[in-house]
């Protein structure tokens, strides 16, 4: 390191010493040189000396100022900008009062008079000049950082310079953003790309849904936007009851700002599709809240809504449907429930209703997660229609609410409409796809059936003609 160094004030070290010495030996040097010692040319040269001789000493300065910087790691630019205006500035006011003889008092009187009319004339520029050097120095943010500034500004930091502030939008739009308005305004700083932070969806819905059901919708539906966005940790909190409404909280990680809009869409739109699955919508205001005691929602226009959506079942006739209902079973778990355990003979299938579901397997005698079940997703319909044992263990990731369809359940039903096994057969080949192409099978699971040899097991375990 002390190599660089000396090179680097080697240059303006030589310049000072080589002005001063010009400028001490001028009065013996101009009678060898046949110039008058003190008009003509001689002064002149004299007074280039000495204005060298103090710039000479500015510029080592400022190169001693920013090795020093380098050593004590990153560092703004505008700081190292400010010391080296400093130095000159101070060079040139010393170059005045040595070298030309001016008076100090005339110098300060003349620049206060002076620093007033430009001040006022360019006292917005000035504002963001000395903002600039604020933000220079103490930094609220890096090059990288997203921030949301002045004026509803919001974007990635591409620069700062002495007077603006250089933002990139996510759509790529590029603001420009004076200094002034950053250092005046409240910021918010997001932080580089990978920082995560937590953001809230609020959601309002009936205040006579129970609380722990609504919680329990509102989380399976954010755990499934989590199969895009890993890391999400959502969690849900009743927040108020307002306007008619209970306001819920869905809040949840976002990896990096740039991708906030795609993690809340994904959200919004997963916590939507499980109010949906299980008949519900979002609660709009009302001028007046009444409070009562209200009998909790059947639960059959639960069970007609999540059947109307399940592919499965989507081509029964609507009696058929209808008497599916009045059948199936509900199911309620605490969080770690277990509903199948893997290997073991099962004769029915379970339709995720409310919550999550954790969906497991052993690999070398370690379990090893396949999948997450969210509300309108169905399993065990292997055993259930082909007789086979269990390929998985699902066990609840919260607290969930499911249906069970046995073999009984659907027996009339295919009995009296053999026709259904053929559109069975091809959901279900459908699936057993889907789920090998995303490898939520065990790597010792057969292969997925064609839809003919599923229809053929189909028509022998129901005993259909």
């Amino acid at each position: 390191m002390r190599t660089p160094l000396l090179r680097s004030l080697l240059g303006p070290a030589l310049l000072a010493l080589l002005c001063f010495a010009f400028r001490a030996g001028m009065p013996g040097l101009a009678p060898r040189l046949g110039l008058a010692p003190d008009e003509g040319i001689a002064p002149a040269l004299r007074d280039l000396a000495g204005i060298g001789f103090w710039l000479a000493l500015a510029w080592m300065g400022a190169r001693l100022f920013d090795l020093l910087l380098r050593r004590a790691g990153p560092a703004p630019r505008l700081l190292g900008d400010l010391v080296r205006a400093l130095l000159f500035g101070a060079a040139c006011v010393i170059i005045l009062i040595q070298v030309f003889g001016q008076s100090a008092l005339g110098l300060l009187t003349t620049s206060s008079v002076l620093v007033a009319v430009v001040g006022f004339a360019l006292r917005n520029i000035i504002s963001d000049v000395f903002s600039g050097l604020v933000l220079g120095v103490d930094p609220p943010y890096r090059i990288g950082d997203w921030i949301e500034t002045a004026e509803g500004a919001t974007g990635r930091v591409e620069q700062v310079s002495w007077r603006t502030t250089r933002l990139v939008s996510r759509d790529g739009v590029a603001q420009v953003v004076p200094n002034g308005l950053v250092a005046a305004r409240r910021l918010v700083a997001y932080g580089p790309a990978g920082a995560s932070y937590r953001v809230v969806l609020r959601i309002p819905l009936d205040p006579a849904l129970p609380p722990e059901r609504a919680k329990r919708i509102l989380l399976a539906g954010a755990l499934d936007a989590g199969r895009a966005y890993p890391g999400l940790t959502p969690d849900v909190l009743l927040h108020e009851i307002a306007e008619g409404t209970a306001i819920y909280l869905l809040r949840f990680h976002v990896p990096d700002h740039a991708r906030e809009a795609a993690c809340r869409d994904a959200v919004a739109s997963a916590a939507l599709r499980a109010l949906q699955h299980v008949g519900l919508d979002i609660a709009r205001p009302a001028r007046s809240l009444r409070l009562e005691r209200v009998a909790p929602p059947l639960p059959r226009p639960r069970r007609a809504a999540l059947l109307r959506r399940i592919g499965l079942f989507r081509g029964f006739p609507e009696e058929e449907r209808t008497a599916l209902e009045e059948r199936m079973r509900e199911r309620v778990l605490r969080p770690g429930g277990i509903v199948v355990r893997q290997g073991e003979a099962g004769d029915s299938l379970f339709v995720v209703a409310e919550g999550a579901l954790d969906v497991t397997a052993l690999r070398d005698g370690r379990p090893v997660a396949l999948d997450r079940m969210v509300p309108g997703d169905i399993f065990g319909e292997m055993s259930l229609l082909t007789g086979a044992p269990r390929s998985a263990t699902v066990a609840a990731a919260t607290e969930a609410v499911v249906f069970e369809i046995t073999r009984g359940d659907l027996e009339p039903t295919i009995q009296r409409h053999p026709e259904l096994l053929e559109a069975l057969a091809h959901v279900m080949a459908e699936r057993q796809a889907r789920n090998a192409e995303a490898g939520r099978l065990e790597d010792t699971a057969a292969p997925p059936v064609a839809p003919d040899d599923l229809l053929s097991r189909l028509r022998a375990f129901f005993k259909a003609p």
